[in-house]
């Protein structure tokens, strides 16, 4: 991990940014994840998913995962939800053992995972009514979170009438409907076109900055990480580590106009030198398979 005296130039940041870190590290400590290991046995021999795994994050803040394909972010984000048992360490909530899924921890999949027979409404409702809320406390509830998330005129619509976006809006209600301490989000907008995505995370940070609710999310895009965190932990692949752990520079709030200021650029470039390290194959690597050709020599196209 990164050793916190020897601070890149394009952490260099101004002072409100710094200021803005200084403020989150003054609160309370909401996840703490301590040596997290996990492993797996296979007809192979055994595997190690994730070792060594440490990070704390902080009441109100916004962290991103990311990490090379196979680097354990989905176990990881599913031991932290309590859906996987790890093998090593501990991850602790407000100071207590997480030991199995529970109210406190909202969960939303990339897929879309609402039940096809309940609208939009009665989907939201689902979890309040499982954790013993009336029928009316629940309906009351479930408007005031379609309201939140703009779905307010689709609350007796039902999951097939409605975009991908919609449904990961319905999806983020319902977990949230718990009132949960922390958001899990793994890659919840990964199936989705890019101008719905880009329109999914400036939702999901207007909804995170008018709520007491902490995010952990998953992600493979770069772009999107930077965009909504406050910090950014890469993982190492094969077995999954702890390569760095970023503060993001760009100031809040984030606007789509910041992708081409230095301090994203520079955070990007830190980003793709951590993931695409020099001993990973590159383009001129790869062998193709013999192919062959189906139109006229004489028509090239380079």
């Amino acid at each position: 991990m990164q050793n916190p005296t020897d601070i890149p130039s394009y952490l260099t940041q101004s002072d409100p940014v710094r200021e803005r870190f200084e403020r989150l590290k003054q609160r309370k400590v909401i996840l703490d994840v301590q040596q997290l290991g996990k492993r797996f046995a296979t007809a192979q021999g055994e595997v190690v998913a994730l070792k060594g795994i440490d990070f704390k994050t902080y009441r109100r803040e916004f962290v991103c995962i990311i990490g090379p394909s196979g680097c354990g972010k989905s176990t990881l984000i599913r031991i932290l939800a309590g859906l996987e048992t790890q093998s090593e360490g501990q991850v602790l909530l407000d100071g207590e053992a997480v030991s199995g899924p529970c109210r406190d921890r909202g969960m939303v999949f990339q897929g879309y995972t609402l039940f096809p027979w309940l609208n939009v409404k009665r989907n939201v409702m689902f979890g309040l009514r499982m954790n013993g809320a009336s029928y009316g406390q629940a309906e009351q509830s479930a408007l005031q979170w379609l309201d939140l998330v703009g779905l307010s005129k689709f609350a007796d619509a039902y999951p097939h009438q409605l975009s991908g976006g919609m449904k990961q809006r319905v999806a983020i209600a319902r977990a949230l409907a718990n009132q949960p301490r922390i958001l899990l989000m793994d890659e919840p907008f990964g199936a989705l076109d890019a101008q719905t995505r880009a329109k999914m995370q400036s939702y999901l940070l207007e909804i995170w900055k008018n709520i007491d609710i902490t995010i952990v999310f998953i992600t493979h895009d770069l772009d999107e990480a930077i965009f909504l965190a406050d910090r950014i932990l890469v993982l190492k692949a094969h077995p999954g580590e702890v390569q760095e752990l970023i503060e993001v520079p760009v100031p809040r709030p984030r606007s789509p106009a910041q992708v081409t200021s230095a301090e994203f650029r520079a955070t990007k470039a830190r980003l793709e030198a951590l993931i695409h390290t020099p001993s990973e194959a590159t383009d001129e690597d790869i062998v193709l398979p013999p192919i062959t050709r189906l139109t006229d020599v004489s028509d090239n196209v380079e």
